[in-house]
């Protein structure tokens, strides 16, 4: 490294500072800019590459450029400080020594006083060589996430760590069931090299905290930092402990190396706390936890685990809380008020962590004190509950740093960390096998490969609560959609009362889209029952199948109504449904009930509120039977001018390209993944629930309407590419011959069929 040598006097380092100062500024200007600016986003600036050289390999380039900021950034330090007599350093290093956390630097708060104690604390001329973490070294990352909200908000920080990451990662998880479900889905999709991921039961971990009053909006789950040395695995060594509002500005490398500066009893690595909440001048009597000095914020944490434990961690934190709590009644910052209580009465345990490493945006945060340049910067905390909101003179900058990794595509994180030994990853393998197993030759190579893609997937995207009726009735309606059919969410909701399950197709940023478009939807928030499950764009196609196929997996009542995004139920087909199951005896029988889909040509229509109403205006032409004048086909099994007149359920048969709306068991066969965009992507569902033998009831008095909207991009290959169709006749062909192999002779009809959809 080309640190500062821990033996010069900071007279020296000032002295020399003002003879080289002309070469600094320019060395400085090069590859750490004064300016207010963005940090680059990619892992090597390219001036600085220019300026250490072309020739040298990417590796050393890399490196030699964390040098020389390391190197300009100790010397800014040193010049920032004013000159002192050798015997002031020297005393001044001997009162650190007694006890550190009571020394501050010039300005209080900074966090600079690790690296000005390091220029002061040795008489050696020696220079000390700087600590590294082999390229393959696991990191083990720990985080406390519980809920809806906390679970998207965590994608960011683990965007941002991803993002500048080298070394192999173990995030341990510790959630409630919620998060646990969202995560594991998350990261089993999305399938990125050399990282592990565990889950810790935070349920079974309440007992522990649940004894402590704590008025934080965290509630319980910001109390579970302080039993990590109980719950995770006894063999894990150290962990760096996060928040979930954090964003990483640089390698998370660079603060797990710090563990290598712990000396003595420190098992604990924190920044100072930059409010003036622990000195208890907020307002009029306030009262905070006791703390030495400003205290610390646990929002980052270093943690010598193996030391801890030995030290009797949970015996210590828990006698001091039981002390503290018989005068002070409740915690007002969840852990970190225990954390600092602890350190108040044992401040041995900690290693002072620079401030750039929890730069905190709470309300009347000291953070600005922290750095002179926002390069400088590490870790952003958005620790106060306003977000994004705070009040800082830099807000812009940390909010754009902040939106670039919300809306960052999280499939370019996929890459592969080389010269690291890895566990085999028996899904990535499969994967990559049956892939190598195409022909890339096939003119329809990409219509099969769509097949096999893994989209990344984020369920439960917003809050959703339901819990289903208990006579075993209740219903689903099911539909998928990209972002040009956003606008049919509201009027769907207000046609359908019962539980929704929705699967999104969107990018990372068109996520953030929909995220605000519907938290200032008054419909939609009202609702809590809809389940709004965003799978991530990859590849060329519409994975329509596939979008079917997670909202149904998602379904947690007895029985789904598939339908699509662009249809408005009738009113009141909700509670028709659920009372059909008990006419029809669903419960006992094979039956896919089957609503007549009827189209208009008009944006605005009198919805019919009755069959009356509908026939009427079928009779005046302002609505048709669905896809009448182009494929006639898909519904006319329904027998149109039976229903008109039936007050009761009748049977039809299955035909050839028929492609009804229908409800159906939970357990129903899922879509084939080889259909995707346009064209026989229901048929082929259809024609798989006919060949399970389940029986097509047409439901007398239910009904759907399909409303007007620009066509999809999808049809329109379908319709002007020759390729697009030739492949879906082979696909359909395919299909059509597996079905015959499962089913036997039974599914000889559907060889025979003149199908020309």
């Amino acid at each position: 490294m080309l640190g500062m040598c821990r033996g010069r006097r900071k007279f020296v380092a000032a002295s020399l500072a003002l003879i080289f100062i002309p070469a600094l500024t320019w060395l400085y200007l090069s590859s750490a800019n004064f300016t207010v600016k963005p940090l680059p986003l990619s892992p090597l600036d390219p001036q600085s590459s220019v300026l250490i050289g072309a020739a040298a390999e990417h590796q050393d380039l890399e490196l030699r450029l964390q040098d020389v900021e390391e190197h300009n950034h100790a010397l800014r330090r040193e010049i920032s400080l004013p000159p002192r007599v050798p015997n002031h350093s020297s005393h001044h290093s001997n009162s650190r020594q007694g006890n550190h956390l009571h020394t501050h630097s010039t300005e209080e708060g900074t966090g600079d006083s690790e690296a000005k104690k390091g220029a002061t604390s040795s008489n050696s001329s020696d220079c000390v060589p700087q600590p590294v973490v082999n390229k393959c070294e696991t990191i083990h990352i720990a985080i406390v996430c519980a809920g809806y909200n906390a679970s998207r908000d965590v994608v960011t920080l683990v965007k941002s760590v991803l993002f500048h990451r080298r070394n192999p990662l173990h995030f341990h998880f510790i959630t409630d069931s919620i998060a646990r479900k969202i995560l594991a889905d998350l990261f089993h999709t999305w399938m990125v090299p050399a990282v592990h991921v565990n889950f810790y039961d935070a349920d079974e971990l309440k007992s522990e905290v649940s004894w402590i009053p704590n008025k934080h909006y965290s509630g319980i789950y910001g109390l579970m930092k302080l039993v990590l040395t109980k719950t995770l695995p006894s063999d894990l060594q150290k962990v760096i402990v996060l928040d979930t509002d954090i964003t990483f500005a640089t390698d998370i490398a660079e603060l797990w190396v710090v563990f290598h500066k712990f000396k003595g009893q420190q098992v604990l690595g924190l920044v100072e706390n930059q409010s003036d909440w622990y000195l208890g001048n907020l307002w009029k009597n306030h009262r905070p936890w006791p703390a030495l000095g400003r205290g610390f914020n646990t929002g980052v944490i270093l943690l010598l685990l193996d030391r801890l434990r030995k030290l009797k961690w949970e015996q210590m934190w828990r006698l001091t809380a039981e002390r503290e709590l018989m005068s002070m009644l409740s915690t007002s910052l969840a852990d970190q008020d225990i954390f600092n209580a602890v350190i108040k009465q044992n401040p041995f345990l900690v290693h002072q962590l620079p401030c750039f490493w929890n730069v905190q945006l709470s309300d009347h945060t000291r953070s600005e004190k922290c750095y002179k340049d926002v390069s400088d910067l590490k870790v952003i905390h958005w620790n106060s509950p306003k977000k994004l909101r705070v009040k800082n003179k830099h807000v812009e900058f940390f909010r754009n740093l902040y939106l670039t990794f919300l809306e960052y595509d999280g499939n370019l994180l996929r890459r592969e960390l080389f010269g690291c030994p890895s566990e085999t990853d028996h899904n990535s393998e499969n994967l990559q096998k049956t892939l190598s197993e195409l022909d890339e030759d096939d003119p329809c190579y990409e219509f099969r490969r769509e097949r096999f893609t893994v989209h990344r997937t984020h369920v439960y995207f917003l809050h959703y609560e339901y819990e289903p009726a208990l006579d075993n009735t209740d219903v689903t309606l099911v539909a998928q959609l990209s972002m040009d059919r956003l606008q049919m969410l509201e009027a769907i909701c207000k046609h359908w009362e019962g539980p929704i399950s929705l699967a999104l197709y969107l990018s990372d940023a068109e996520a953030q889209q929909f995220l605000r478009y519907a938290q200032g939807s008054e419909v939609l928030m009202s609702r809590s029952n809809v389940g709004y499950h965003i799978v991530y764009k990859e590849g060329q196609f519409y994975p329509v199948n596939l979008l079917r196929n997670v909202a149904m997996g998602q379904v947690n009542t007895p029985y789904m109504f598939l339908s699509d995004i662009d249809f408005l139920p009738m009113y009141g087909l909700y509670e028709y449904l659920r009372k059909s199951v008990v006419q029809l005896d669903m419960g006992n029988t094979k039956k896919a009930l089957v609503v007549p889909a009827f189209e208009t040509l008009r944006y605005r229509l009198s919805f019919p509120k009755s069959k009356a109403e509908l026939l009427s205006q079928l009779d005046m032409g302002t609505l048709f039977t669905f896809r009448y004048h182009v494929w006639t086909k898909g519904h006319a099994p329904t027998d149109f001018a039976k229903w008109r007149t039936a007050t009761t359920p009748y049977r039809v048969q299955w035909e050839a390209d028929f492609e009804p709306y229908v409800m159906v068991r939970r357990e129903s066969p899922e879509y084939d993944r080889r259909f995707v965009g346009f064209g026989w992507n229901k048929v082929a569902h259809i024609m798989e629930l006919d060949a399970q033998e389940y029986e097509f009831v047409v439901l007398p008095n239910a009904y759907m309407i399909h409303m007007p909207h620009a066509p999809s991009f999808d049809i329109t290959k379908f319709r002007s590419n020759k390729q697009y169709r030739a492949c879906l006749k082979t696909l359909k062909e395919e299909f059509q011959q597996n079905m015959s192999r499962r089913y036997g002779f039974a599914a000889l009809k559907y060889m025979t069929v003149d199908n020309n959809s």
